[in-house]
């Protein structure tokens, strides 16, 4: 059996992780469906900029589940972690409703599949974990994998 592949990313701004609502009222990773010859991170990158009009870099390997979006019909979630590469505003496009960013706390009451829970607390404690650690030479902390 062979799945469709969709790669996420979590990204954080300063209200909190970025999310979108889809058609089915659930929030949502930004990313897409892997194309043809196309690598995980540049998949992810090129999704955030069609879905939400911002650069990123594709950070951290975050997590990989099977995902039933419906019944039936089962999708393999990859996830990274995100970091911003220009200060454009996000717009949300014609794909989803609306987007959002969510404080932790504000997560578990959302309409999110488990996995996407997982894979931000995932990004949160690579965060807090890289705080803990040195800074890099401009100062700066990065996720592991950057």
């Amino acid at each position: 059996m062979q799945y469709p592949v969709s790669i996420k990313g979590v990204l954080i701004e300063p209200g909190g992780v970025v999310l979108l609502e889809n058609e089915r009222a659930e929030w949502e990773l930004p990313g897409g469906r892997l194309e043809p010859g196309e690598t995980p991170e540049g998949c992810v990158v090129r999704e955030v900029e069609e879905e939400l009009g911002i650069g990123v870099v594709a950070a951290a390997l975050l997590d990989c589940w099977v995902y039933e979006v419906l019944p039936g019909r089962h999708v393999v979630i990859v996830t990274y972690g995100l970091r911003r590469r220009d200060a454009r505003l996000p717009a949300v496009s014609h794909e989803h409703r609306r987007f959002g960013c969510f404080e932790a706390g504000a997560l578990a009451a959302l309409n999110m599949p488990a996995g996407y829970r997982r894979s931000i607390h995932r990004r949160l404690a690579h965060d807090s974990a890289s705080a803990h650690g040195s800074a890099s030479a401009d100062g700066s902390r990065r996720l592991p994998g950057d």
